[in-house]
């Protein structure tokens, strides 16, 4: 793994871990995060719902991803299809959010830009990383 992609997927991974720990830590009422830093209708009940159907998946490319990582550190060939689901799995978060907020038309740049940078990023790894799985 070249040092780009492991230094992409290990600082998106840990952002993202990140961003659920403070998320979850504030639906517990044992810290409270400012209205301005969430995004648009945080406080609507389907919202919400919507935001948090992301964790699964999130968890999932964050954690296929840092395993990814380790895995190359410790020259295991497992690395490659790891880093793959990862960074498909990293598009369609992020496909996702950004499809939901055209949809609405709610370009507000703090949450629409991180997530097309999920979308975007990972393409500049998948053609080097398919090439490679397949020799």
């Amino acid at each position: 793994m070249n040092r780009r992609l492991a230094l992409a997927l290990t600082i998106t991974d840990l952002l993202f871990l990140t961003y659920w720990s403070v998320s979850a830590l504030d639906a517990l009422g044992l810290i409270s995060v400012p209205p301005d830093l969430l995004y648009a209708g945080h406080d609507e009940p389907r919202v919400v719902a919507w935001n948090w159907s992301f964790l699964p998946l999130d968890l999932a490319f964050s954690i296929l991803g840092l395993t990814a990582v380790r895995a190359a550190r410790a020259g295991k060939a497992i690395w490659r299809p790891l880093a793959l689901m990862s960074l498909v799995c990293t598009m369609i978060a992020g496909g996702m959010a950004v499809a939901y907020w055209g949809l609405l038309r709610e370009f507000d740049p703090p949450w629409f830009l991180p997530n097309l940078a999920l979308l975007i990023w990972p393409m500049f790894f998948l053609p080097g990383l398919v090439r490679d799985m397949a020799r």
